[in-house]
């Protein structure tokens, strides 16, 4: 009888699955006998190491899980495109509110956020990546070249279009004539991973010397050879206190404070952000200055104009984009790295807004309404932001598959 009872009692010797005694648990309890001490056998629990919520009845992902992987996919997505995200965000909020845009411009936002950008530059700024813009000087030669000389004459084929009211067409070819921007160009290049270094040199450099070429190429392709005077000391005075002192002011603190510099080095991702937040108050102010005047303009009219200025910006890339190949064909390509080439096509295919609106509104209409001049170039300005962003991304997802590709052979 002692040996039966032994037998019946070991039916599954190995395993067995029992429910939890408490409905409130879902784990998962597995019984297991160990060898027979004595005269008896010594069960002992051994309960699953999943926390219950992975795992729903009938061992589905349970909704806690989904959410929190819907969450990391989430978040992942805006990290990769955290620029055009908050080109975009800007511009919404500006429509939805001007009240907050129109206070910060108030306030000079503007000003504070070109300074907060070439602060983060000079931040950024490696001593070897000034040596690497120094080598590429050939491209930074041609992109001042593009920008001061080239590019402006493509205000006559602006000039030709006819479109009602004149001005929006009078605003873009002046637009044209202007140099790089003041910052979009040189935080685009810092995500693209291009040499920061050398689009900061043409950018500064475009700016100083811009403020000569002005007067000459609206003279001719806007005024029709009639002499306009131009604040040439106001604007010179202005390019130096938000452009090249805050550049200075952050190297300076990048060479003093080491511990600060290594610190930067282990966070550009951090910074990168921080240079597209202060990237967005732009259109978020310009938008909501322009928001009124924006809607008194008839929409085909104005989305002729959009037109204009994307084909504008399109055209830029493309005219500097064959250039650069003829001109690394002819070099040899030595001396042309991929982080050159990348720094000087998007900033001289770019045209800065900040100095149209200044130059726009010293010349006391003379060209007509002051608003209507600057409301097609406030859309130019978005729409290369915008379209070079989305560029950008797809050089970094392209460099990220490479570069998986890599490892993986």
């Amino acid at each position: 009888m002692a040996i039966a009872s032994i037998l019946a009692s070991t039916q599954n010797p190995f395993l067995r699955l029992s429910q939890p005694p408490s409905p409130v648990s879902r784990s998962v309890v597995f019984r297991r006998y160990l060898e027979p001490c004595g005269r008896r056998w010594i069960p002992r629990s051994i309960r699953a190491c999943q926390s219950s919520d992975k795992l729903g009845g009938d061992g589905a992902i349970s909704a806690s899980a989904q959410r929190f992987h819907f969450g990391k996919e989430f978040m992942s997505f805006v990290s990769d495109n955290f620029l055009p995200l908050a080109l975009v965000s800007g511009v919404a909020l500006g429509f939805a509110n001007p009240t907050l845009g129109c206070l910060a411009d108030k306030y000079s936002f503007t000003k504070i956020s070109t300074c907060g950008i070439f602060i983060i530059s000079g931040l950024t700024l490696r001593t070897e990546a000034i040596g690497a813009a120094v080598k590429g000087w050939p491209l930074g030669v041609f992109g001042l070249i593009s920008i001061l000389l080239l590019t402006p004459s493509f205000s006559r084929l602006i000039m030709l279009v006819q479109l009602q009211p004149r001005e929006l067409v009078t605003g873009l070819g002046i637009f044209c004539c202007m140099p790089t921007t003041l910052s979009s160009g040189v935080a685009l290049t810092h995500l693209a991973g291009g040499n920061a270094a050398l689009a900061l040199a043409v950018t500064v450099a475009s700016n100083l010397l811009g403020i000569l070429t002005i007067p000459f190429w609206v003279s001719r392709y806007i005024a029709g050879g009639v002499g306009v005077s131009f604040p040439t000391d106001q604007l010179f005075r202005s390019l130096i206190v938000t452009l090249l002192i805050p550049l200075i002011i952050g190297k300076v603190i990048r060479e003093s404070f080491k511990g600060f510099a290594n610190f930067v080095d282990n966070n550009r991702k951090l910074f990168s952000k921080i240079n597209a937040i202060c990237l967005s108050l732009v259109p978020w102010i310009q938008v909501s200055r322009s928001r009124s005047l924006l809607l008194s303009v008839k929409p085909k009219v104005f989305l002729a104009a959009v037109g204009i200025g994307i084909l504008l910006h399109l055209s830029l890339l493309a005219f500097n984009a064959v250039s650069i190949r003829i001109l690394s064909g002819v070099s040899g390509g030595s001396k042309n790295s991929k982080e050159n080439t990348t720094a000087v096509l998007l900033v001289s295919s770019q045209k800065t807004l900040p100095v149209m609106v200044a130059v726009v509104e010293q010349l006391g209409g003379a060209f007509g309404e002051t608003g209507l001049l600057v409301l097609p170039c406030v859309a130019a300005h978005l729409n290369q932001i915008m379209i070079d962003s989305v560029l950008v991304n797809l050089w970094r997802r392209r460099g990220k598959d490479t570069s998986t590709g890599v490892k993986t052979a």
